[in-house]
C-alpha cells in the first residue's frame, strides 16, 4: 500500500512526530480501515525520503499505543480493535487545519436547481410511482453473448478514442431504426450518441439558448427539460397543455425554442394531433425557431396506430430530435441520442466532445449489434404486451377501488399514466399502509391541481399494481374516517 502523507522538514515538529500524527489521525479519521496492511519502515522512509531510525521510532509508539500490530513474518498492520480510550478522548490533529474559503458559484451555477431524486421507500412498500423499465425480462443474455464478442475481438477496436457523435455502426443503426418505427427522416451523420436524454437536453440549452431568451415549456411538462434550460439562463414560458397537445397560437412569438413531448406527453399522456404539429411547425418557420421534440417513450402505444415523429413531418423546419434507449432496454445503459439538422451537427459534436468527449464505446458497440440483429425489436414487442396489460391492470384496479371519483388522463400509451382523486393522499399515512405514490406537483410552473397523481406501471407485478392501489383506497378511506370523527367531535 502507497501512502500520501507530507512531511515539512522546517516545521518545529520532529519528523518521527508527524510520521505519527498522520497515521493515528488517518486511523480515526477512518482513512485507513483496520486490520489493512501498512508499508514497512523501510518501504515508508524511502518514499518519504526520510531515515528509516524516524519511521521505525513512529511505528513503535503506534504499535505501543495499540494503532499497529506486528505480525511475525507478515508485516505491520492497523488493529482491528483500536483502543477504546484514544476513540474516545483523542480526535485528528487539527493544528494546521484552516477555515474553508467560501468559493463564489457561476451564475450558471446558481441557476441549477436540486437533483429531482427518487425517495427511498421502505422494504415491503409497493412504488407506484416507479417508471423504471421491467429488468427482469430484458435478455441479459444476449447482452453478455454480444459483448463478449467484441471482447474476444482484437484490442484494436478499443485503442482509438471513438468519435464524439458516436461509433458509425450505431449511428446508422439508429438512423434506420428511427426511420422504421418513427418515420424520422435523417442520415447516419446527424445522429449524435450522448449519456442518456438528460445529457442530450443540456445540449440542446447550451447550443440553442443565451441568458435572458424565452423558452416555451409545456405546463405541465418534465422537469428535467425545465432544469437544463432554466440553469443556461432561460426564461421559461408555460404553455397550457390541451385536450390535443400544445397549439401554437399559445407561444409567445418571442421563443427562441419550444420544448416539446408531442408523442406522449409528460406526464399527461396525451398524443398531440395532426393540425396542432403542423401548426407547431409553421410556427417554428415563421419565428425562426427551435422545436426540440422528446420522443422518451414512443416504442410503447397500446391502442390505434401511433402518429409520425414531429420531425418527419417538418421537411427543413429547425427541428432537434431527442431520444433514450435506456426506457426500451434497462435504466443502467446510459445511451441516447440527437437527430440534429445537418446545419447544426457540427455545434453539437463539438460541444459533446467538450462535455465528455465520448460515450462508453463498448456499450455503444453492444447496441449497434442488438439493433442490427433484430433484438432491440423483439425486446420492444414483447414488453409492449406485458406494459399493455399492466396498464390495464391498474386502470381497472383504480376504478374499482374510486369508482367515478377517478380520472384517468391521457391515451393508452407510455410507462405511467396521470390519474385525478377527490383530493391529494397524505404522504404519512401512505407510508403507514406500505404503499408510495408522487403528485405531479414537480411537473408545473403554476400551481398543481390538487389529488393528481403520476402512477408508473412498468416495474411492478399486475398483482403488485392490484395490491398497491387497495394499499392506496384503504389509507385514504382512513384518512376520511379521521376527518370525519374531528368534524363530529367539533
Amino acid at each position: 500500500m502507497r501512502v500520501a502523507f507530507i512531511v515539512e522538514r522546517r516545521a518545529p515538529i520532529p519528523l518521527h512526530r508527524q510520521v505519527y500524527d498522520q497515521w493515528r489521525d488517518g486511523i480515526l479519521g477512518g482513512r485507513f480501515r483496520r486490520g489493512e496492511q501498512v508499508p514497512s519502515s523501510r518501504e515508508l522512509a524511502a518514499a518519504l525520503g526520510l531515515s528509516r531510525a524516524s519511521v521505525v521510532s513512529a511505528y513503535e509508539q503506534l504499535i505501543a499505543e495499540g494503532y499497529f500490530e506486528a505480525a511475525a513474518g507478515s508485516g505491520t498492520f492497523v488493529c482491528r480493535q483500536l483502543p477504546d480510550e484514544s476513540l474516545q478522548a483523542r480526535r485528528p490533529n487539527t493544528r494546521r487545519a484552516a477555515a474553508p474559503v467560501d468559493v463564489a458559484a457561476s451564475q450558471h451555477a446558481q441557476r441549477l436547481g436540486a437533483i429531482v431524486r427518487r425517495p427511498a421507500v421502505a422494504p415491503g412498500t409497493i412504488d407506484l410511482s416507479d417508471r423504471s423499465p421491467d429488468v427482469d425480462h430484458f435478455p441479459f443474455r444476449t447482452w453478455r453473448r454480444l459483448a463478449a464478442r467484441h471482447l474476444r475481438g482484437p484490442a484494436t477496436a478499443f485503442r482509438r478514442p471513438p468519435d464524439p457523435a458516436g461509433v458509425p455502426q450505431l449511428r446508422a443503426e439508429i438512423a434506420a431504426y428511427l426511420a422504421r418505427s418513427r418515420a424520422v427522416r435523417c442520415t447516419a451523420d446527424q445522429v449524435l450518441v450522448v449519456n442518456g436524454s438528460q445529457q442530450a437536453l443540456d445540449l440542446c440549452a447550451r447550443l440553442l439558448v443565451d441568458p435572458g431568451d424565452v423558452v416555451a415549456v409545456e405546463d405541465p411538462g418534465y422537469p428535467g427539460a425545465r432544469q437544463a434550460f432554466t440553469a443556461h439562463g432561460a426564461r421559461l414560458r408555460g404553455i397550457t397543455v390541451r385536450a390535443d397537445g400544445l397549439a401554437a397560437a399559445d407561444l409567445p412569438a418571442a421563443s427562441r425554442v419550444a420544448f416539446v413531448t408531442p408523442s406522449h406527453q409528460f406526464p399527461g399522456g396525451v398524443s398531440m394531433s395532426l393540425t396542432r404539429r403542423l401548426e407547431l411547425i409553421e410556427w417554428s418557420r415563421a419565428n425562426r425557431a427551435v422545436l426540440v421534440e422528446d420522443d422518451y417513450d414512443s416504442e410503447y402505444r397500446y391502442s390505434g396506430a401511433p402518429l409520425p415523429a414531429l420531425q418527419g413531418l417538418a421537411h427543413g423546419a429547425p427541428v432537434v430530435y431527442l431520444g433514450t434507449f435506456s426506457n426500451a432496454t434497462f435504466s443502467g445503459l446510459r445511451i441516447g441520442y440527437v437527430v440534429a439538422p445537418p446545419s447544426l451537427v457540427d455545434l453539437f459534436t463539438r460541444a459533446k466532445w467538450a462535455s465528455d468527449t465520448s460515450t462508453s464505446l463498448l456499450e455503444q458497440l453492444v447496441l449497434a449489434d442488438f439493433i442490427k440483429e433484430g433484438h432491440l425489436e423483439s425486446h420492444i414487442r414483447r414488453m409492449r404486451r406485458l406494459y399493455g396489460r399492466r396498464r390495464t391492470a391498474l386502470v381497472d384496479a383504480l376504478q374499482r377501488a374510486f369508482g367515478d371519483a377517478v380520472e384517468v388522463l391521457g391515451d393508452a400509451a407510455g410507462m405511467h399514466l396521470v390519474a385525478r382523486l377527490p383530493r391529494t393522499p397524505d404522504a404519512a399515512r401512505l407510508a403507514a399502509h406500505g404503499v408510495h405514490v408522487r403528485t405531479t406537483g414537480i411537473c408545473y410552473l403554476r400551481t398543481p391541481p390538487r389529488g393528481e397523481l403520476l402512477f408508473g406501471f412498468s416495474s411492478v407485478s399486475e398483482r403488485g399494481l392490484r395490491e398497491g392501489v387497495r394499499r392506496l383506497a384503504a389509507a385514504m378511506a382512513a384518512g376520511s374516517a379521521q376527518r370525519t370523527r374531528r368534524q363530529s367531535s367539533a
